[in-house]
């Protein structure tokens, strides 16, 4: 049986006019507001994305970057988009998120006020061709030509001996030409993620971070490449788009038995700092590391120890989003108002 809950696809200042934000809701989204931010949400049943099948991971993946970029389409450019399946129970955990990330989402949709991000993916026009010109490399015709002297003809390993020669060939050249590219692009902009490439014939997968100011200057850079391989390369341009490579919002819901029994595997008090976190996890570490000299030393208690200490660096980030004071409670009216991590995956 499932239930019903709400689907956040990201968070945009409150900085548009009321007639963006009526457009907002004739397209099919929410939003939820707390003091200067609000979140863009629609209902939807509650599954896992872990346990999604891959087509009903692939409609989902479509369907939230279709939506984002609708709203982008709208008028609203300073979006900052929420991990891929964040699907809470209610209002009140929008809010929750809103309040407790509050100062962090601010602090990136200022730095996010300017900029966009830009995809490009780059191939061989000709890929039969490319093969067929690295098959002429005088370290192939080498290495056939050491085989036949041997052999009359090639077995089915030197095939893969010559295969495996072509591809590192292929991959070597393709490597020389996105460092081109990319040293080419580089100076218009302000970071570059290199993602995976999908097949020999595709030589860069990469997005941008670009001043919206300087976009065409960018785009400029890529005709002139173009020109300079002689069009032998496809370059593929989408965007602007939403910061997914760059500044993607993520929550984690810290499980409250994790964290009390974090903090009693460090011996801490119901009151404690971040220091004495510290200063706890370094003497129990120090006394049952497996390299330890002591008869006590223990890698499955470091283990747990090490643990521990990373829950509870989780813990005390999630109760600074919330409050400036120095001091970390487990009391548990505080504990329950602490479970909400709010991070940005750069």
């Amino acid at each position: 049986m499932t239930t019903e809950g709400i689907y956040i696809y990201g968070i945009i200042p409150n900085i548009y006019g009321t007639e963006y934000f009526r457009l907002l809701k004739n397209s099919g989204v929410n939003f939820i507001s707390f003091q200067n931010i609000s979140a863009i949400v629609s209902k939807k049943e509650t599954a896992h994305i872990d346990f999604l099948d891959r087509e009903s991971l692939a409609h989902l993946l479509i369907h939230h970057q279709k939506t984002i970029e609708e709203i982008m389409a709208i008028g609203f450019n300073m979006i900052l988009p929420m991990k891929l399946g964040t699907i809470v129970n209610g209002k009140k955990d929008v809010l929750n998120i809103l309040e407790n990330g509050y100062d962090l989402i601010i602090t990136t949709l200022k730095k996010i006020e300017y900029l966009t991000e830009i995809d490009m993916v780059v191939t061989w026009d000709n890929f039969p061709g490319i093969l067929k010109e690295i098959s002429n490399h005088p370290d192939i015709i080498a290495l056939k030509d050491e085989i036949l002297r041997k052999t009359d003809a090639l077995s089915q390993v030197d095939q893969v001996k010559v295969g495996m020669l072509i591809q590192k060939k292929l991959s070597e050249k393709n490597k020389s030409i996105e460092l081109k590219i990319l040293d080419a692009l580089s100076s218009y902009c302000l970071d570059i993620k290199i993602h995976e490439v999908m097949n020999d014939q595709m030589i860069t997968n990469s997005a941008f971070l670009v001043n919206r100011s300087i976009k065409e200057k960018f785009e400029k850079v890529i005709d002139r490449l173009d020109e300079e391989f002689n069009s032998t390369l496809k370059f593929k341009i989408i965007g602007p788009l939403p910061f997914y490579s760059f500044y993607t919002l993520d929550i984690e819901k810290l499980n409250p038995e994790i964290v009390m029994q974090a903090k009693n595997d460090l011996g801490l008090k119901e009151e404690t700092s971040a220091a004495e976190i510290k200063k706890a996890y370094l003497g129990k570490a120090k006394l049952f590391h497996p390299n330890a000299q002591q008869k006590n030393g223990d890698k499955e208690h470091f283990n747990k120890i090490n643990k521990a200490y990373h829950t509870l660096l989780d813990y005390s980030v999630a109760t600074k989003q919330l409050s400036n004071d120095d001091y970390i409670s487990f009391a548990q009216e505080k504990l329950s108002e602490n479970l909400i991590l709010v991070k940005i995956k750069e």
